[in-house]
């Protein structure tokens, strides 16, 4: 699985927001600037994630963005899913889509296993997570092995 440079800076983009506690917009410079992202790359996700309604705008001269819900109820595969579409493609179909012949026949219950981790993850982490600076115990037992951190 590949975490787009979109996604990682929609989720990265969204915390900002979460963390953002005074409740004022803000500016989506501020945004780009707090997480070294490019801004206009950065308006355009923006724009998507407003289309998704996970953030909202505001204009003006204060204006800028804020979450659209409490982020305690906007999760990181919300936000993936908003910028990206599903979590997991194979062939740029859903697994659930696919059919496997002969000897490939059970890949399929690979790619849906797959599916399924993935979704267990990213629907456990919400944005008020990311922004206190913790996840979920499930989460952090997957990364407590120090194999988790090292890529074969």
């Amino acid at each position: 699985m590949r975490i787009s440079a979109k996604a990682d800076y929609a989720v990265r983009a969204s915390a900002e927001l979460a963390a953002a506690t005074d409740g004022r917009p803000v500016p989506a410079e501020a945004l780009a600037r707090a997480q070294d992202v490019p801004h206009r790359f950065l308006e355009a996700i923006l724009s998507d994630l407003r289309r998704e309604g996970i953030v909202a705008s505001r204009r003006g001269a204060n204006g800028g963005y804020v979450l659209a819900r409490p982020a305690d109820r906007v999760t990181v595969a919300d936000v993936v899913r908003a910028v990206e579409g599903p979590l997991v493609f194979v062939r740029d179909a859903r697994p659930s889509d696919l059919e496997y012949t002969g000897s490939a026949a059970s890949l399929l219950h690979v790619w849906v296993a797959l599916r399924v981790n993935v979704r267990a993850v990213l629907e456990s982490v919400t944005l008020a997570d990311l922004a206190s600076g913790t996840v979920p115990d499930v989460v952090r037992d997957l990364t407590a092995d120090d194999g988790a951190w090292v890529n074969p």
